[in-house]
């Protein structure tokens, strides 16, 4: 056995016992139990009663009876004294960011499944909806827009559905569930009465109508990026990506929603589901199709986006290198007309420098017209340089 199993069970002083003839429901076979995915909080032995276990991290607990919360209970304890025999009657406890033990301590009272309780310790585990014998294990993702940071934060909440309780375990802040809870009881108590699956609708209307904000505030800033991009802004690119990681985290959170939501409305008639929360669950169902659908449009917008800005990117590169190109030619053109006009200046300076040296038996020292014909001679050079060079588009 493991470790983190031998510290739960010496804390709760009682065994976590499989119950006899359970069955895997993928396989329909009996499994053992699994090795944990990884130890989350290694902890101390501890010799502590269950009940005082779970009070640590109980956010709120209490008992419905046809809709209206029964007062009186105030522990864990006497919560679940009043389940057994009562017809009609059913406890919903809410747990905040539980430890693993505290964890097991749950499953053991609520008699919940070994893989189950594992996926809520390790948490981060992807929306799903899993049914371990009368139980219902559903995992989702909440959401929520920042608008100081305009960024989304993401939470996860996990809920134990059985035959009359409900366990949530929150693993962030969102979904605020005392705002889902006082909701039902002060304005739906009939469908409280309905029992721990309109616990479940309540909770998934939360989390799609959570959607909402996000997916305006995603709309606000994918209209800010094709400003900047048409604006040419030099940041926009990076804006762009971590845009687009959102839009997939968030289509992570939606699109297995849709199965979710797929798996409750085929065992409607199974499991006897109400008709009017089955009205209710399929209007869930509608919002999430349509978020769903919202963040597949956006990853496409953004997309789009991104290929425009790439192109726009490629244009100005285009433009830049054109502007040097121009430069560059221009450049070529004034430094051809000075190489040209040095040329040119060159020929007589030569030639005057190798008379100016009046060596003794120089040719032509003594020649008359030898002042006129060193004239001429620059004359002639120079002319037939600036000929040339003209010929060729130097000057």
């Amino acid at each position: 056995m493991s470790d983190w199993r031998v510290r739960a069970i010496r804390a709760s002083k009682r065994p976590f016992v499989r119950p006899a003839g359970r069955t895997d429901v993928l396989t329909s076979t009996s499994v053992s139990a699994p090795a944990p995915e990884h130890e989350m909080d290694p902890r101390a032995e501890q010799h502590t009663p269950v009940e005082v276990l779970l009070e640590h991290t109980v956010v709120n607990a209490a008992v419905y009876r046809a809709g209206k919360r029964v007062p009186g209970p105030t522990t864990l304890a006497e919560v679940y004294g009043q389940l057994p025999g009562e017809s009609g009657t059913m406890a919903w406890i809410g747990l905040y960011r539980p430890t693993e033990a505290q964890l097991l301590a749950a499953a053991e009272r609520f008699d919940l499944h070994e893989l189950a309780v594992e996926d809520a310790i390790v948490a981060h585990q992807r929306p799903k909806l899993e049914r371990y014998g009368d139980t219902l294990f559903v995992v989702l993702r909440a959401a929520r827009y920042l608008d100081d940071s305009e960024e989304v934060d993401f939470g996860e909440i996990h809920l134990f559905v059985g035959p009359d309780f409900v366990l949530t375990v929150r693993h962030s802040q969102a979904p605020d569930l005392a705002a889902v809870r006082k909701r039902l009881e002060d304005d739906d108590p009939e469908l409280l009465a309905l029992g721990p699956e309109a616990v479940l609708y309540a909770v998934l209307d939360a989390v799609v109508d959570g959607y909402a904000p996000v997916i305006a505030g995603l709309q606000h800033d994918i209209d800010e990026i094709e400003t900047e991009v048409f604006g040419a802004d030099p940041n926009v690119s990076r804006r762009i990506y971590e845009l687009s990681r959102e839009v997939i985290e968030f289509q992570r959170a939606t699109r297995p929603l849709l199965r979710i939501m797929d798996d409750l409305a085929a065992g409607f008639d199974k499991y006897g589901t109400d008709e009017e929360l089955q009205r209710y669950l399929r209007d869930v169902t509608d919002h999430a199709t349509t978020a769903a659908e919202r963040m597949d449009g956006f990853r496409q917008m953004l997309q789009n986006i991104l290929a425009v800005n790439a192109t726009l990117v490629s244009q100005a590169q285009n433009e830049d290198m054109r502007r040097l190109a121009e430069a560059g030619h221009a450049q070529n053109t004034e430094i051809k007309k000075i190489s040209s006009w040095a040329a040119i200046l060159f020929a007589p300076t030569l030639i005057g420098t190798v008379y100016g040296m009046n060596f003794t038996n120089m040719p032509e020292l003594g020649w008359t017209y030898g002042y006129p014909f060193a004239l001429a001679l620059m004359a002639v050079v120079c002319v037939g340089l600036h000929v040339i060079f003209k010929r060729r588009d130097w000057l």
